[in-house]
């Protein structure tokens, strides 16, 4: 029978720090929470449980995208800033947003083959008259006037 893996019994072994106290007191979320705190509970923590919970907190997954765009810019007096991100979408859609997405790819499915549809007998047009076949006498739509220049 195999013996079950042992498992750290304290805190600074489960949460080992690659960062020491002075790095963690400069770190902007432990300063941000030690601010918010009680001033009876600022200096409670541990190092070991500063960085536990700056881990927990302050991680941003979001942080990661293919496209990340950030900048500022000044409109009269105001500075305004805008964010442009994209990337692939890792979250489970909604029924609502699977219904969303599978009638905008209807759509744009719609759209190509309407599109491709006209481009076709606009090409068949131009072929028919380019061959001299008259299918409505004394009728003509112009196309092949206006594609000879």
């Amino acid at each position: 029978m195999l013996a079950p893996e042992s498992k750290p019994d304290n805190a600074s072994e489960r949460y080992a720090s690659a960062y020491n106290s002075d790095t963690l007191d400069h770190d902007p979320f432990v300063v941000g929470l030690k601010e918010r705190l009680p001033a009876e509970l600022r200096e409670s923590f541990t190092p070991q449980q500063l960085d536990a919970l700056r881990n927990a907190f302050a991680t941003r997954s979001w942080a990661r995208h293919k496209l990340d765009w950030r900048g500022t810019f000044s409109l009269w007096r105001n500075q305004y800033y805008f964010v442009l991100v994209g990337g692939r979408n890792k979250r489970s859609l909604s029924r609502a947003q699977r219904s969303l997405s599978l009638a905008a790819k209807a759509g744009a499915i719609t759209a190509f083959l309407f599109f491709s549809a006209l481009v076709g007998l606009v090409a068949l047009y131009l072929v028919k008259s380019a061959l001299g076949i008259n299918l409505l006498p004394n009728y003509s739509l112009g196309l092949w006037d206006w594609f000879k220049g």
